[in-house]
């Protein structure tokens, strides 16, 4: 036959075909023709011949069978254009009949040739001519007296006898592959798979190697490929059957062998050393010709060794980085290219704990996967509780209607964080993203009933404290039970891919850090040092948080800074902490940005409490409590504003920052603190901060004698100052915009409440994506550009920078690097994520 038919083409090593046509079965097939490997005589037909088959038009079937010979003997497969949208399942020993049937008996034996015909009853009779598979029940297992039975079972369910002229029998399987493709159900589930709703598919026929006859020679089937598909590990796996077709060797319960000799049972190396020499040097040529680890799907026909197929060896994400930092390193591939291989998100699996892929999930709901990684543990539903599951050794999963700062003691003795309410930015999200901490948020659909201590899942059933329950914060998953959790792996192949990748990307990545323990997972990470700490974490242990409250409950500036004398050795000590394991890296500090309520006890137990501690009645505290809520706190008298209205604070801080910098630098590589002032709307706002800030390095400077830099800067969370760059950024050395908030106030939205109708806005059009997730780069990024352009021509040397959680999201980095900016910042453990997504951005430009 001719090959230069677009539509029914004989693979040979110049036909004309591309995955996008053909599909990429048919293009791997071509590629191992192209290497001499032995190839049964394959065709493929296009996408276009496919759907207009399934659209009931003719194929011209005898070019097809062209090249087969008389009697042929074939099976056809799926080629989809990416293997992973999957296809109907592969239809084997098409072409048997009586005639076939008798010529094979005599040359294989009467067991086998049965065996190959009573297959192909079975499968055409359930996937082509569409009949109850029930209809085989008393079908005898013996191949030779279940065949008449079946083909009885087929002519009585049909009232016609089985087809026997091949190419009746392939266009009839042709064409019901072609349909099944183009179905509603398999649309719908590849299009679950990324696949296009218009994905072509094209389908391969394939002469059939026989696996199975009494012949002199060693014959069956199996799999082969080089390398352990959960570990990346070199190693040749996979199994073998005799007198066995397609994939049966990974059947469940099949007597198969082990390729390569192993103590635990027999294998191919040994009972047919020739052929399995063979396999290895074929699957060897296939890695390095084809650039990949591939999995061989093989027969061996009375000795002889035939390829059918090739696939790319599935694998983990840990199996992934292996894979092709072990290309790379045997110069099959170019680093660069090792480092586009890998899906940034894909470390998440790497870095965290996750349910084992085999495992079963009792799904109760699902929420927003908003910090990634998997824990089991029993319920709680109170920081305390937390800690004191903890102190007895037993993981829990707190649960909340929603975090606040007083849970953070909690949530660092918990296994996981389960609320109702939230989105990608609430406390719960950022500080266990933060803290490498799985969450769920939002997950509204469970009924959350915290007085009775107890959560009622959709299906009415009801978890009490002490259940035990799994979160998956990497899918959204709320289950049942306890299910199998794998353990990260961070291995030496994880560490040489992300040295490549700083070798090759030119956007910096810091970490936002808030403790002396998330600083050291952020130097664990290789983060360049840190882009946030948020200095009201600091406030919340147990013997700070009183002497917190002693400053508000203050009446006088006097009193006041009293109370803040107690907390500046403990701020000193925390920075210096901060400055000793960055080892000499830059170090941005937030002054203090939460209103003061948060600091305060919402319920009147802990009103008692407080009163007791404070010698106050009850009554005033509660008056205190009441005066300092707000209708609207996120937008009430907090960052800048707390800071102007209530100086001694920042005072304070400053003092704190500039004492640690001195101690610091004495002990190692000098500190240049960054401190930062949040929520700037004006400018004027950064002038008054500035002079308190100015006067206490003066202050320390002249009472230490000891010399120190510093630069001050403003985090741009407000839309106002973004619009304004250009008048503050004269007056500072960095602007850091605060993603988070500065998306909430452009939107209007609220990032602790948006969950609840972000999903369904974003499955309507409304959004792409939920714009706290993934930078909107239309509104939020054309603030950005303003902010930009206008600060860096009010001052050239300005730093610019996001610490919002979008610098952890690699479409977001795409945007930042774009736009200009020097750095960006995100939790640590989405510091690996960062890196990799930067380095592929600078590998792409690079090659075009």
């Amino acid at each position: 036959m001719q090959n230069n038919d677009p539509d029914i083409t004989l693979i040979t090593p110049d036909a004309p075909m591309s995955p996008g046509t053909h599909g990429g079965r048919a293009k791997c097939l071509q590629r191992l023709v192209r290497l001499d490997l032995p190839v049964p005589v394959t065709v493929a037909l296009s996408f276009d011949a496919v759907h207009r088959l399934a659209a009931g038009e003719p194929l011209d079937m005898q070019r097809i069978l062209a090249p087969f010979g008389e009697a042929p003997l074939l099976c056809v497969r799926p080629s989809s254009e990416d293997p992973d949208w999957g296809g109907p399942g592969a239809i084997l020993n098409i072409g048997m009949n009586d005639s076939l049937y008798v010529e094979l008996s005599d040359r294989i034996g009467k067991r086998a040739a049965a065996s190959l015909y009573l297959r192909f009853v079975q499968a055409y009779s359930i996937h082509v001519a569409r009949l109850d598979p029930d209809m085989f029940d008393e079908v005898s297992d013996d191949p030779v007296t279940g065949l008449p039975e079946a083909l009885s079972a087929y002519e009585e369910e049909t009232d016609e006898s089985f087809p026997q002229e091949p190419a009746v029998q392939l266009l009839e399987v042709l064409r019901s592959m072609a349909r099944t493709w183009e179905g509603t159900s398999a649309r719908l589930l590849r299009q679950a798979k990324g696949a296009p709703a218009d994905a072509g598919l094209g389908l391969v026929v394939q002469q059939l190697a026989l696996g199975l006859g009494e012949t002199t020679g060693e014959s069956g089937s199996g799999v082969m490929q080089l390398v352990n598909g959960q570990t990346g590990e070199r190693k040749i796996t996979g199994r073998y059957l005799s007198q066995s077709q397609g994939r049966d060797a990974l059947g469940q319960g099949a007597g198969a062998l082990f390729l390569a000799r192993d103590a635990r049972g027999p294998s191919l190396e040994e009972q047919a050393p020739d052929a399995y020499a063979q396999l290895i040097a074929h699957t060897a040529l296939m890695r390095e010709k084809l650039r990949e680890e591939m999995t061989a799907e093989f027969t061996v026909e009375n000795g002889k060794v035939w390829l059918l197929d090739g696939v790319r060896v599935a694998r983990n994400a840990r199996a992934a980085v292996a894979i092709a930092v072990a290309l790379a390193e045997d110069r099959i591939i170019p680093r660069e290219e090792a480092l586009m291989r890998i899906e940034p998100r894909a470390l998440n699996e790497l870095l965290h704990r996750q349910v084992d892929p085999e495992a079963k999930r009792d799904r109760l709901t699902r929420g927003v996967a908003a910090s990634p990684g998997a824990a089991s543990g029993k319920i709680v539903f109170s920081a305390a509780d937390a800690q004191a599951s903890a102190a007895q050794g037993e993981a829990c999963i707190l649960v909340r209607r929603e975090t606040s700062p007083e849970d953070i003691r909690g949530m660092h003795a918990a296994a996981g964080v389960l609320t109702e309410r939230g989105g990608m930015t609430s406390h719960a999200a950022v500080i266990g993203r933060g803290m490498g901490l799985p969450c769920v948020v939002g997950a509204s659909d469970l009924t959350f009933q915290l007085r009775r201590k107890r959560i009622v899942a959709p299906d009415g059933r009801v978890f009490k404290a002490g259940d035990v329950i799994t979160i998956d914060g990497t899918s959204g998953d709320v289950l049942a039970g306890e299910p199998t959790l794998v353990e990260p792996a961070r291995d030496d192949a994880l560490k040489t891919l992300m040295t490549w990748a700083d070798e090759v990307r030119d956007i910096s990545v810091r970490a936002n850090a808030d403790t002396p323990a998330d600083a050291e997972m952020a130097r664990g990470f290789k983060a360049q040092g840190i882009g946030l700490c948020r200095t009201e974490h600091m406030f919340f242990e147990a013997d700070r948080l009183t002497v917190m409250r002693e400053m508000i409950f203050a009446d006088t500036p006097a009193e006041r800074a009293e109370a803040l004398e107690l907390l500046l050795p403990m701020q000193r000590a925390d920075f210096a902490d901060l400055f000793r394991i960055m080892q000499g890296q830059p170090v941005c500090i937030r002054l203090l940005d939460p209103p003061l309520h948060e600091f305060l006890p919402t319920e009147r137990s802990g009103h008692v409490q407080l009163a007791e501690a404070l010698d106050l009645p009850v009554s005033d505290v509660t008056r205190r409590v009441e005066a300092l809520s707000e209708y609207n706190p996120m937008l009430g008298m907090r960052g800048v504003r707390l800071g102007i209205v209530v100086p001694e604070i920042y005072e304070m801080q400053a003092r704190a920052i500039f004492e640690a910098t001195i101690e610091a630098s004495q002990h190692g590589a000098p500190v240049v603190p960054e401190v930062m002032i949040p929520l700037v709307s004006a400018m004027r706002e950064v002038e008054l901060v500035k002079a308190k800030v100015d006067a206490a390095a003066a202050a320390v400077r002249a009472e230490t004698g000891q010399a120190f830099d510093y630069r001050l800067g403003v985090m741009v969370e407000t839309p106002r100052a973004a619009l304004r760059a250009g008048d503050i950024a004269p007056l500072v050395s960095f602007l850091s915009f605060g993603t988070n908030d500065l998306t909430q106030m452009t939107y209007g939205l609220s990032r602790d409440d948006a969950g609840k109708f972000m999903s369904e806005y974003v499955q309507q059009g409304v959004f792409p994506e939920d714009p706290f997730h993934s930078l909107d780069t239309d509104g939020v990024g054309e603030l950005l550009n303003l902010g930009i352009e206008r600060a860096r021509a009010a001052n050239p040397d300005v730093v610019m920078s996001i610490c919002g959680e979008h610098g952890g999201n690699p479409e977001s980095i795409a945007f930042c690097r774009d736009a200009g900016f020097d750095y960006v910042s995100c939790s640590p453990f989405r510091v690996p994520v960062a890196r990799l997504a930067a380095a592929q951005l600078a590998v792409r430009d690079k090659i075009g």
